[in-house]
């Protein structure tokens, strides 16, 4: 038979390559089987130390070669590999242009009128993106700081340099002057403003018009269910896609992925850290002390901290918002709420800041001052449209990729993404303690906190 055939087309020429497949699909028997025994995040756990198990398997059988790219069966099996861990982040990517949409429609067109709606939507809009941009700031520090990406790996690219833009231009470009082609670019912020437009009309035909426009309004509450439920299938098959994305990051870049993976871990945790103080100084800044603030809020920290939900732990801390902070039913709703489907500081924050700082050095992309203007812009607006569920941080991350025309370079991602259970548990702690913390901030400013029943039940 043509050996180029099996080199080029079908790409198996060695019997390890097909050993390692067959062991790859006894894995996922393995993964089936435990599906019922184990909770999403155990198996998450279990899978990631399948796939390290794995790659290093590769690793042993290829005698722990310095530069394992030379192996033709170690880069057939990478492919294989790939076709599995890569193609599950591009379902991941599929879903950008469709949640973003819609998230922000409905958000909008389901925001109740009253007197202070205007106040109450500006100012927990501003908090939210502004805690944000504050973790993102953060984020883009701390990435430099430990030199994330650096030295892991080298892309060559025939690419040339793209010419320097005005800011005019740049700002002008982010308005989406045909949405179609907004989407096909993922132009986030294009999304966004096109949602944004289409929410706040939806919002002022409600009045005279709701009768026409409500199958409209019934289609975006559908869709949203239904790209939600999109999502969670998709997210389902993590697992499955943890395996190989972990063997092939150790089995393509060695033992010392390990290394940079750690690095990255540790790095994510400081950010979480420092945001998380910051967050207490903003409680501190608006009368509530931090300590008090910390035993009152224990709980649904702790539930997102285990669940590494936003949504599955918005009613405790809707709960804790109003029993245990005195913050008025309405407001502590609205804005917890509003902070489970935008402006999260960890997933939606420092963790794509950190990602694409990681992936700007891993692809050799220059990195200045502009770079990090438009980076926290990106990340702050993406927010917008992130929804608060299980593992949709890398949404997010595809998301602020993609805006920052770096997709090509997104399958680097893949090692970062094999351990992502241990990094969101911490992220959505942040990101929950990011809605009560704005929501302390929105309350105060308009006098919807009881400070004096906070006082007297912390006596």
């Amino acid at each position: 038979m043509d050996s180029t055939f099996l080199s080029q087309f079908i790409m198996i020429t060695d019997i390890k390559t097909v050993i390692f497949l067959a062991i790859l699909v006894g894995v996922f028997f393995l993964i089936n089987k435990l599906k019922g025994k184990f909770k999403f995040t155990q198996l998450m756990i279990v899978s990631i130390f399948l796939g390290v198990g794995l790659g290093f398997l590769i690793q042993v059988v290829a005698q722990f070669p310095t530069d394992p790219s030379k192996l033709t069966w170690i880069n057939e099996i990478s492919k294989w590999y790939g076709l599995i861990g890569y193609g599950f982040m591009d379902l991941l990517k599929m879903l950008i242009v469709p949640l973003v949409l819609v998230s922000i429609i409905k958000v909008i067109m389901n925001m109740n009128q009253g007197e202070n709606l205007g106040k109450l939507t500006s100012k927990t809009v501003v908090a939210l993106l502004g805690t944000t941009a504050i973790a993102t700031v953060i984020g883009i520090i701390i990435g430099n700081l430990f030199k994330l990406g650096v030295g892991d790996k080298v892309v060559k690219t025939t690419e040339q340099m793209r010419e320097i833009t005005s800011v005019v231009d740049t700002l002008r470009g982010l308005l989406p002057s045909n949405p179609v082609q907004s989407m096909a670019d993922a132009n986030v912020v294009a999304i966004v403003i096109f949602a944004t437009f289409i929410g706040l009309a939806i919002q002022r035909l409600r009045k005279k018009h709701l009768e026409t426009i409500m199958p409209f309004i019934n289609l975006v509450e559908a869709f949203y269910k239904i790209i939600v439920s999109v999502s969670i299938t998709i997210i389902k098959l993590m697992p499955y896609a943890v395996v190989p994305l972990m063997a092939n990051t150790i089995a393509e870049n060695g033992l010392n992925a390990i290394v940079g993976v750690a690095k990255f871990i540790l790095a994510l945790y400081v950010s979480v850290f420092i945001m998380f103080l910051i967050h207490l100084l903003i409680v501190s800044l608006n009368g509530i002390n931090p300590i008090t603030y910390l035993k009152k809020v224990s709980k649904p920290l702790m539930l997102a901290f285990t669940s590494r939900s936003s949504l599955g732990t918005l009613p405790v801390t809707i709960e804790a918002l109003n029993d245990e902070l005195k913050i008025e039913l309405g407001t502590a709703s609205f804005v917890a709420s509003l902070g489970a489907n935008m402006g999260m500081n960890g997933c939606a924050g420092i963790y794509p800041a950190l990602m694409a700082v990681t992936i700007a050095n891993m692809a050799g992309v220059d990195m200045n001052f502009s770079f990090y203007v438009m980076l926290v812009v990106v990340v702050t607006i993406g927010s917008l449209g992130i929804a608060g569920l299980p593992g949709t941080a890398t949404m997010a991350v595809s998301v602020v990729i993609s805006g920052m025309g770096m997709g090509a370079y997104f399958p680097l991602a893949g090692g970062i993404l094999a351990i992502d259970p241990i990094l969101d548990m911490g992220r959505t702690m942040l990101n929950v303690n990011g809605a009560m913390t704005s929501a302390v901030v929105v309350s105060n400013s308009l006098g919807k906190i009881d400070k004096k029943g906070l006082n007297e039940k912390s006596a």
